[in-house]
C-alpha cells in the first residue's frame, strides 16, 4: 500500500525534468526568435523598396505631430491647413538653403572630387618618404618576373571579382529602373506623410479593440508596449536629428577654423552620420585627419587642430547635447550601443536596420523587463 501511494518520480528526478522542460522550452524559444529574424530580414530584404518610404514617413509624422498640434492650437487652423503650412515652412526652409548654403557645399564638393587625384599622390610620395624599405622591397619585388606575374595575376582576380559582383549594374535598363524606382519611393515619402499627419488620431487609442481574442491584461501589456515603442522611436530620431545638425554646425565651423579645406562638407556629413552612433566619427577620423595631412597647405598642425575640434565637440555632446535633449531615453551601455548596431545592421540587412538599431535594442528591453516582473517570475 505504501508502495502503491509512493510518487511515480522522485524529487531528484522531477529537478531534472523540470530543469530539462525548462531547457527545452528556452532553445525552442531562441529557434523561433532566430527562424523569426531570418524571416524579417527576408522580407525586408524583398520589400524594401515599400517598407522604407512608409518607415521614413511615419518616423517623420510622429516627430512632427507636435507640430501640427501647435499650429493648431496657436494659430486656431484645422488640420489639413496646419499640415500644409507646415509644408510651406519647410519649402520655404529648403529654398533658403538652396540658395544660402547649398552652393558652397556644391562647391566644396566639387573641389573635393578635383582634389582626389592630388591628395592621392601626395599620399604614395609621403609613404616612400616615411617608410623607405618597403618601397624598396616592393620596387624589387615587382622588378621580379614571377613576383610581379603573381602579384598582377592576384589583382586580376580581384578585378574579375569584383566586375563578377556589380555585373548586375552592367545592364543599362536595371540600372535606369532601379535609379527611377529610388527616385519615385523617395518622391512617395512626402505623400505618405501628408496622410499620417492628416490624422490626428492616436495609433494606439484603439489598438486594444484589435485584440479581443487576448485577456484584459495582456491586451494592457500589448498596448503599453506599442506606446512605449512609439515613445522611443520619436524620442530617439527627434533628440538624434537635433544633435546630429548642431554637431554638423560646430564641425564644420571648427574644421573651417582650423583651415581644412572642405570644412563646410565634412562637418555636415559627419555631423549627419551620427543619427547612427560612433559610424559620424569613425568615417569623419579615416577621411578628416588624412586629408587635412595632404591638401596643399597642410600637415601635422592642421591634423592636430582637427583633431582637437573633433574632441571638443565630442565631449560638447557627450556632456551638454546628449543629457539635455536625449536625457536617459534608451540607457544603453555604448558597448550594447556597437552590438545593437552591427546585429540589426546584419538582421534587417544593411543601413535601415543600423539606423533602428537603438530604439530596437531599447524597445526590447522594455519587453524584457515587463515579461521578468510580470510573466518569467511566475513560471521559473
Amino acid at each position: 500500500m505504501a508502495e502503491a501511494d509512493s510518487p511515480f518520480f522522485s524529487p531528484n528526478q522531477r529537478r531534472l525534468i523540470g530543469f530539462s522542460l525548462g531547457l527545452f522550452a528556452f532553445m525552442a524559444t531562441v529557434a523561433l526568435l532566430v527562424f523569426c529574424f531570418i524571416i524579417l530580414a527576408r522580407l525586408t530584404g524583398t520589400f524594401a523598396h515599400v517598407i522604407w518610404p512608409l518607415a521614413v514617413a511615419g518616423i517623420l509624422a510622429l516627430m512632427l505631430r507636435p507640430v501640427i498640434g501647435v499650429l493648431e492650437r496657436r494659430l486656431k487652423l484645422s488640420r489639413i491647413t496646419s499640415v500644409i503650412l507646415l509644408y510651406l515652412l519647410v519649402a520655404v526652409a529648403f529654398l533658403a538653403g538652396l540658395l544660402l548654403v547649398l552652393p558652397e557645399i556644391f562647391r566644396q564638393i566639387g573641389d573635393l572630387v578635383q582634389a582626389i587625384p592630388g591628395l592621392w599622390q601626395r599620399a604614395g610620395a609621403e609613404i616612400e618618404k616615411a617608410y623607405p624599405a618597403w618601397v624598396d622591397l616592393y620596387n624589387r619585388a615587382m622588378a621580379n618576373e614571377t613576383l610581379r606575374s603573381l602579384i598582377e595575376t592576384g589583382v586580376e582576380h580581384a578585378r574579375s571579382a569584383a566586375l563578377g559582383a556589380l555585373a548586375g549594374l552592367k545592364a543599362a535598363p536595371s540600372t535606369v529602373l532601379g535609379v527611377a524606382g529610388f527616385v519615385t519611393n523617395l518622391a512617395m515619402v512626402p505623400v505618405y506623410l501628408f496622410f499620417f499627419l492628416q490624422s490626428d488620431e492616436d495609433p494606439t487609442r484603439n489598438l486594444g479593440d484589435f485584440l479581443p481574442f487576448l485577456r484584459d491584461s495582456t491586451r494592457e501589456d500589448v498596448v503599453f508596449l506599442a506606446r512605449e515603442f512609439i515613445g522611443i522611436i520619436v524620442a530617439f530620431f527627434r533628440g538624434q536629428l537635433l544633435i546630429g545638425l548642431i554637431m554638423g554646425v560646430l564641425l564644420a565651423i571648427g574644421f573651417t577654423l582650423a583651415g581644412l579645406q572642405f570644412g563646410v562638407v565634412f562637418g555636415l556629413a559627419v555631423g549627419l552620420l551620427n543619427i547612427v552612433p560612433y559610424l559620424g566619427t569613425i568615417l569623419g577620423l579615416g577621411t578628416v585627419l588624412p586629408t587635412a595631412y595632404l591638401q596643399t597647405d597642410g600637415g601635422l598642425a592642421t591634423v592636430a587642430l582637427c583633431l582637437g575640434v573633433f574632441i571638443l565637440v565630442q565631449i560638447i555632446e557627450g556632456y551638454v547635447l546628449t543629457p539635455r535633449i536625449m536625457g536617459k531615453q534608451t540607457g544603453l551601455h555604448p558597448v550594447t550601443i556597437i552590438i545593437a548596431i552591427f546585429f540589426w545592421g546584419t538582421a534587417l540587412n544593411g543601413i535601415l536596420g543600423m539606423i533602428l538599431a537603438i530604439p530596437l535594442t531599447a524597445f526590447f528591453v522594455v519587453v524584457w523587463r515587463l515579461a521578468k516582473r510580470k510573466y518569467i517570475r511566475q513560471v521559473v
